[in-house]
């Protein structure tokens, strides 16, 4: 076969993992290219370590280049447009043509969405938003904290619960006990819902435990930051002191001008092979709209979640796909949507979330107990993940005998 030119837009996990693996398994004529804004990649899961201040933004912040292998070719632009009928990307550095193509841009936080949600409130869903709500867990003097999931879908669906336990925790550490209270609002129907009732139980009972007031099933409609009010749709009002939101994501204006997306903007995709409707385009990650009808609630179609964990799966799985497809070796590998999560709860403790999201008649998950070494396992991947991607090996073999193995997780570029 002629040499290929595969583009892969996004520099995040996906992007990152779907560039290295295909450099790994391409011979040298075949041209790799990332396409990514930013110079720098900021690891999101560490953001709520930032907000607790255990991080400083330096330490979770890397150049994008020091984490594509050698021979990528890395292109430090936005993308204006995805022409997929002439294959070709426009970017802010020209254009760009393309044999294949990965689409992995992820999703966009979009706070003017809701009406007065726009500078009402703190976040930890950015590298800067976690930087500020550090500066104001350090100074708040007591009393309601609100944690707001504003709107569905939203990317990392553990995070909401996460971060009101660390908030909690960290407002303990600062001796505030008896003086605040967390109430974390969603408009889901529990926890983590494609996960199933049982493991949203446990999360539940978790919250509980680390104090937290839960309120399922209310979406928000406003936010009257003057009054330091709280209005959702079915009408409820409520206060609050401190206002934390997840909020609300939509797909990237590339995307949502590209045809590639549903009526919402997302990309559906073969929840297999990762194909879009276009040939030889492919989609992962946030980017994407996978469905797992019948599952829980079989008059719902919930969707399989936004998470770093199946952008990495999905990336290899591609990679794989198209590896084979252009040299005829190796296997045209599936996705089979087998994810894992570390909870963080606080006090360096974290419980362990892991299963099969494609299994049937529901996804089979399960919740190991809260305890050091899932934490520990977590600070391990973000070690490994943050290491210039040359040097990966060596740490996982120190991680590895060092009693690494406790998180179970195979890491893979």
């Amino acid at each position: 076969m002629a040499a290929q030119t595969i583009v892969i837009l996004g520099g995040g996990i996906g992007g990152q993992v779907a560039a290295n693996a295909l450099r790994r398994l391409l011979p040298a004529e075949h041209r790799v290219v990332v396409v990514e804004r930013d110079a720098t990649h900021a690891f999101a899961p560490s953001f709520l370590w930032l907000m607790t201040g255990d991080r400083r933004p330096g330490q979770i912040v890397r150049p994008v280049r020091s984490l594509l292998r050698r021979g990528v070719e890395l292109v430090t632009a936005p993308v204006d447009r995805i022409d997929v009928s002439g294959g070709r990307v426009e970017t802010g550095a020209g254009g760009l043509a393309y044999d294949r193509l990965v689409v992995a841009l992820g999703a966009e936080l979009a706070p003017d969405a809701i009406p007065g949600l726009d500078g009402a409130a703190q976040t930890f869903f950015s590298l800067d938003g976690a930087a500020r709500l550090r500066d104001e867990l350090r100074s708040f003097p007591g009393g309601r904290v609100a944690v707001v999931v504003s709107s569905l879908p939203y990317k990392c669906p553990g995070a909401p619960h996460e971060g009101a336990m660390l908030i909690a925790d960290t407002l303990r550490r600062r001796g505030l006990t008896g003086k605040f209270d967390v109430h974390l609002f969603t408009p889901e129907s529990q926890p983590l819902p494609v996960a199933g009732p049982a493991l949203g139980g446990m999360v539940s009972d978790l919250l509980a435990q680390k104090g937290i007031h839960f309120h399922p099933g209310l979406a928000l409609a406003s936010v009257d930051g003057g009054n330091r009010r709280l209005e959702f749709k079915d009408g409820t009002r409520e206060d609050y002191d401190l206002l934390v939101v997840i909020p609300p994501h939509r797909p990237p204006a590339a995307v949502r001008g590209s045809g590639l997306g549903n009526e919402a903007g997302w990309i559906p995709v073969d929840r297999a092979t990762l194909r879009t409707l276009h040939e030889r385009v492919y989609a992962i990650g946030d980017v994407t709209a996978i469905g797992l009808p019948g599952r829980w609630r079989p008059e719902v179609a919930l969707p399989l979640p936004k998470a770093g964990v199946f952008a990495h799966a999905q990336a290899l799985a591609v990679a794989k796909r198209i590896a084979h497809d252009i040299t005829g070796t190796g296997e045209a590998e599936e996705f089979c949507a087998g994810g894992y999560c570390m909870l963080e709860a606080g006090e360096e403790m974290a419980g362990f979330a892991y299963g099969n999201f494609y299994g049937e008649p529901s996804p089979q998950v399960e919740f190991r107990k809260v305890g050091k070494s899932w934490h520990l396992g977590k600070v391990l991947f973000e070690k490994w993940w943050l290491t210039p991607v040359g040097l990966r090996r060596d740490l996982l073999r120190l991680a590895l005998l060092a009693g690494g193995r406790a998180s179970g997780v195979t890491m893979e570029l």
